[in-house]
C-alpha cells in the first residue's frame, strides 16, 4: 500500500506513471534477488497432444511454498509447453558452445559477403544475424508463444517480480518421437 503511495506521489498523481513506476521497481526487485541460491523446484513433464513430442523441465525457486503454488506450476507448464513448441537447443547464449558460435559467425559472413555486402558493413549484419541464430536456439531469447511480444527472459523477469523470489531454469530434455538424441 506504501509502495503505491510513494509511486503516485512520484509520478504526481498519474496512475499509469504509476504503474509504470511499480513495474520497474519490481524487475529491479528481481534483479537484485537473481543472485540468491534457488534450491527448490520442480521436475514437471508436457506430453504435446497426439503424444509424438515430450518434455522434462527442471525450473526451481528459493522455498518448497512457491514450488507448490499454483501460479509457479502453471509457469512451468508454460515454459515446457514453449520448450514442446520451438525446440530451443540451450537456455542461454551462455550455454551455446564457443565453437558453434564461431562457426556460425563464419557460415554468417560468407553469406553475407556472397550476398554482395561491403566488408565495412558485413561485421555488423554478421551481429544482427546471429541475434536471430540465438532467438531460435537459445530458449531465453525466444518470443514467448503465448505473446510473441516478449521474450520468455522478460516473461521470467516479470514471473520473479510477481513471485518475489529468484527463479532459473535449470535444464530441459525434448523428446520427438522417430528422432535420434
Amino acid at each position: 500500500m506504501m509502495d503505491c503511495k510513494r509511486a503516485l506521489s512520484e509520478a504526481g498523481g498519474d496512475p499509469e506513471k504509476a504503474i509504470e513506476i511499480l513495474r520497474k521497481q519490481g524487475l529491479a526487485a528481481a534483479a537484485r534477488r537473481a543472485g540468491r541460491t534457488a534450491a527448490e523446484g520442480v521436475v514437471d513433464s508436457y506430453i504435446h497432444i497426439g503424444g509424438k513430442i515430450g518434455v522434462l523441465v527442471e525450473i526451481n525457486c528459493e522455498t518448497d511454498f512457491v514450488a507448490r503454488n499454483i501460479e509457479f506450476q502453471s509457469f512451468v507448464k508454460d515454459i515446457a509447453m514453449q520448450i514442446a513448441a520451438s525446440n530451443p537447443q540451450y537456455i542461454s547464449r551462455e550455454d551455446v558452445p564457443d565453437g558453434i558460435v564461431s562457426h556460425e559467425k563464419e557460415i554468417l559472413k560468407s553469406q553475407t559477403i556472397a550476398e554482395g555486402k561491403p566488408e565495412k558493413v558485413a561485421d555488423k549484419i554478421v551481429e544482427g544475424r546471429l541475434e536471430k541464430f540465438y532467438s531460435e536456439v537459445c530458449l531465453i531469447d525466444q518470443p514467448f508463444i503465448k505473446d510473441p511480444n516478449k521474450s520468455i527472459n522478460d516473461l521470467l523477469g516479470e514471473f520473479c517480480a510477481k513471485i518475489g523470489e529468484n527463479i532459473v531454469i535449470r535444464r530441459f530434455t525434448r523428446y520427438q518421437l522417430g528422432e535420434k538424441s
